[in-house]
């Protein structure tokens, strides 16, 4: 098993920046697919970006690309998402996942039910 904990949350106004930290703790980090997920209020939880086990394939969903960029470092267990230009509709919890490697070479990546462990999610709040 893996625990991980986000944390980098926080208020923002419209066009700004923020990053995102997910620290992985127990098993080895290093071979899951990470991704980011967000959920607002009323909405179901959507796949934001997601990166591979070695840090080589990412991808993105289609409302945050050009805007956002995930990262990994293995040697630190840590996933990062850095945010630029931020939307009031980027509002919400963001949590960070890990499933099995081979998650993020299909074209599922986005889906929730693939993925066996979640923290518990950072508030991301963007005021226009």
């Amino acid at each position: 098993q893996v625990q991980l904990v986000e944390s980098g949350g926080g208020s923002v106004q419209a066009g700004g920046s923020l990053r995102l930290s997910c620290a992985a703790s127990g098993d080895d980090y290093s071979i899951y697919c990470m991704v980011w997920f967000r959920q607002a209020p009323g909405t179901e939880r959507e796949g934001v970006a997601a990166i591979s086990a070695g840090g080589t394939v990412t991808n993105y969903g289609d409302s945050v690309k050009g805007r956002f960029t995930v990262s990994r470092v293995n040697a630190n267990n840590t996933l990062y998402l850095q945010m630029t230009s931020l939307k009031p509709e980027d509002t919400a919890v963001y949590y960070c996942a890990a499933g099995w490697a081979r998650v993020c070479f299909s074209d599922s990546w986005w889906k929730s039910e693939n993925f066996n462990y979640w923290g518990q999610g950072t508030q991301v709040t963007v005021s226009s």
